[in-house]
């Protein structure tokens, strides 16, 4: 397994436990309001990058681009503002909300580099 994909499953374990910490969290304290940044953290965190750790393992030639390289540190420095923002948002502090914004177009610019690095390279 390339390092770039080691660094992507092991960066979602992170953020499985998180998730998890979260749900936890939010069960046992019956306030649930953040229900929405456990849901992205599980989709955008566990879930998308322990996908893009295993799709980069069987498309080599993609992993080892500069473009696969951005977008890891695009995708994981913006998700962390992301879930902050969603959360204080939620939280009653709409002055978040650009920030929240902000951070959504840069994770869409992150997925489409992974797209269009796997299109582009067509390993």
């Amino acid at each position: 397994m390339s390092p770039l994909s080691r660094r992507w499953i092991y960066v979602a374990i992170v953020y499985f436990c998180l998730a998890v910490g979260l749900g936890v969290f939010m069960g046992l304290s019956g306030d649930h309001r953040l229900m929405a940044v456990h849901a992205h953290m599980n989709l955008l965190g566990w879930v998308t990058l322990a996908l893009i750790g295993i799709i980069y393992h069987y498309f080599p030639k993609a992993a080892t681009s500069r473009l696969a390289s951005l977008q890891f540190w695009l995708h994981n420095l913006t998700l962390p503002v992301m879930m902050g923002a969603l959360a204080l948002v939620i939280l009653g502090t709409p002055q978040a909300g650009p920030v929240l914004g902000s951070s959504a177009v840069v994770m869409l610019l992150a997925v489409l580099l992974f797209a269009g690095n796997l299109l582009w390279r067509r390993t």
